[in-house]
């Protein structure tokens, strides 16, 4: 065990997505209760798996969660897991807090799932209680929508009249005019991102749904996630369009974009992305392929179960 682990207080340290990862919570599919009902549902692709009988199973989620717990105990990273809650879905640990520089801040989320905080209380506990943030009630934010990158934060959010009205809307303005305030000196850029409640394939739930930073220079992007058409260009710009891999809007409803960085040189993917794994490797990357098509059947991949609380 690492010596920042011995002691009572652990020091966060995430400036970006890529650098070697030392400490993060995993999120835990045991007891994750039954099949949710269409109304209990939080997003189109859940509905779409409730309604065809497909909706996954627990024993299968397990399965890939520990397989990438297994992929973590090969790089040496420290993993924390949430206190198992009886028929309680825990899975994606990403929604519920992030870090930024030593800071945690706790995200405001659906109020159906407060328990999830509450369950990384042991962890949040080893923490200096002056690192960890509770934004104002009317900030809206979820961890996958906010994603730090060097001197930039970058943020999905929807800023649209009728925000009350999807379900899928988790990052609101008021949220990036917070994380502003908390962080001065980096540059936060908001992009609006593409809502539906009913159409999966038109959905952009978070940020990470349709676009990811990796390695030190390169990006995963899809057009059709943002409403603005400007903001995806500032991003295609950003990481120059030879950088960039281009999913389409099925890869972007497999989840494509939502690989995670264990280092700059090591990601972890689902087995199926063939040719965003192709890509990668072609690109230097080492690829640690793991199965993880059942779990993202709710709409979310490896980084939405996964929160980083330490990078080098």
């Amino acid at each position: 065990m690492r010596l920042f682990y011995a002691y009572k207080i652990m020091k966060l340290n995430i400036n970006n997505e890529t650098s070697r990862l030392r400490a993060v919570i995993l999120g835990t599919a045991k007891s994750n209760g039954p099949m949710p009902t269409i109304e209990e549902a939080y997003d189109p692709k859940s509905v779409k798996h409730i309604k065809a009988g497909t909706y996954p199973l627990e024993e299968d989620m397990v399965k890939e969660i520990e397989a990438v717990a297994k992929v973590f105990e090969k790089y040496d990273v420290h993993v924390f897991r949430p206190k198992v809650i009886d028929d309680y879905n825990q899975i994606f640990t990403r929604d519920i807090a992030f870090v930024i520089e030593d800071k945690l801040i706790k995200a405001n989320i659906l109020p159906d799932r407060e328990r999830e905080f509450e369950a990384i209380a042991h962890i949040v506990d080893k923490l200096d209680a002056d690192k960890v943030i509770k934004l104002p009630e009317e900030c809206h934010v979820e961890g996958g929508d906010v994603m730090p990158w060097n001197d930039y934060i970058f943020i999905g959010t929807y800023s649209g009249e009728d925000y009350p009205d999807y379900i899928t809307a988790r990052t609101n303005m008021d949220a990036v005019i917070a994380i502003q305030e908390l962080f001065p000196h980096k540059t936060v850029k908001s992009f609006e991102l593409r809502k539906s409640n009913t159409e999966p394939k038109d959905n952009a739930l978070h940020l990470d749904c349709c676009f990811q930073p990796i390695g030190k220079d390169k990006a995963i992007l899809h057009k059709n996630g943002f409403l603005l058409d400007r903001e995806y260009e500032w991003l295609l710009n950003f990481f120059r369009k030879e950088n960039v891999f281009e999913i389409t809007k099925h890869e972007m409803y497999n989840m494509n974009s939502n690989v995670f960085s264990i280092s700059e040189d090591v990601i972890i993917s689902e087995k199926n992305f063939t040719r965003l794994n192709t890509w990668l490797r072609e690109k230097g990357f080492t690829v640690e392929e793991v199965p993880y098509a059942e779990i993202a059947k709710q709409e979310g991949l490896l980084r939405c179960s996964t929160m980083p609380l330490i990078r080098d």
